[in-house]
């Protein structure tokens, strides 16, 4: 019997956790077409926190559940809200392939943060790589031929705030626990979508509830193969599974939203994805290399 490898296996986990996300994406766009994205946020951060609770009730790992870094935990937890109802927006407004193709944008955004925010420093060949994907963006968007409405521009903030929060959890990941930025963030979903409730809130019917209950379970799920992919695969490995979404969102939005993704959208797509793919296998390699220097440092 064939025993199969490490990256292999992280592979085939992180391909199962970006079906069980786009599922969760083509469930959420059922119901954005009756509830606000707001109140889909807050039921999935109400219904959300139980497994949260039970996860951090068997993380054995020593240290509290107070930050060591609160501003910018709360600031990820704001970005985490604001990418979260701007993404739901975008998928209540626009076709599933195009939101993804914008979305795929953020790997670009996190390499130009990670500058002012981490103090990086971005190569020419991965600038160029940015350059590119961000004209992959504009392929999709079409500035000039085609109208860009609201839901383009919360995809685009949903993708800024997503790279956001990634650069943030870089920063301050080796200080915190998982558990920190979990609840920290799935607290800031409650709270602020709570305080705007009142203004947008529509009575869910049981099968409705069910529906959430079920998205909130599902997104648990995603993130914990995610996490298990992660360790078991290199990130170079892991993080270009995410583009198979596009493949998904063909499939669901053809099938259940009569969707059919145009030409333009299927190439700008596809520049992000070449882009983002580059960037990813550059970082991998400069980790490499800066492993192999510090080694030799110390022999």
């Amino acid at each position: 019997m064939l025993r199969q490898s490490p990256n292999a296996t992280g592979a085939l986990l992180a391909l199962a956790a970006f079906f069980v996300f786009s599922s969760h994406d083509a469930l959420i766009k059922v119901l954005a077409a009756t509830y606000s994205p707001v109140q889909i946020v807050f039921c999935i951060a109400l219904f959300g926190f139980p497994l949260i609770l039970a996860m951090v009730a068997t993380d054995r790992a020593a240290g509290t559940l107070l930050p060591r870094n609160p501003a910018w935990v709360w600031v990820r937890g704001l970005t985490v809200a604001g990418s979260s109802v701007c993404g739901f927006y975008a998928f209540s407004v626009l076709p599933m392939a195009q939101v993804y193709a914008i979305l795929f944008g953020t790997p670009l955004m996190i390499t130009l943060l990670s500058v002012p925010v981490l103090g990086e420093k971005v190569g020419w060949r991965r600038g160029l790589a940015v350059v590119v994907g961000m004209c992959g963006v504009l392929v999709v968007l079409r500035p000039g031929s085609a109208e860009l409405s609201l839901g383009h521009l919360a995809a685009l903030a949903s993708a800024a705030m997503g790279a956001m929060t990634s650069v943030i959890t870089r920063r301050i990941g080796q200080q915190e626990r998982a558990a920190v930025l979990l609840l920290y963030a799935m607290a800031g979903n409650f709270v602020l979508m709570g305080a705007m409730m009142p203004w947008v809130y529509l009575p869910m019917p049981g099968p409705d509830l069910a529906v959430m209950i079920a998205i909130a379970a599902m997104a648990f799920a995603a993130m914990q193969l995610v996490i298990l992919a992660y360790r078991r695969a290199e990130a170079v490995v892991v993080a270009p599974m995410q583009y198979s979404q596009i493949v998904w969102a063909v499939v669901f939005g053809t099938l259940f939203f009569q969707e059919q993704p145009d030409a333009m959208t299927l190439l700008g797509a596809a520049i992000v994805i070449a882009s983002g793919v580059y960037i990813v296998w550059r970082e991998a390699r400069r980790k490499v290399e800066g492993a192999g220097v510090d080694a030799g440092a110390r022999l």
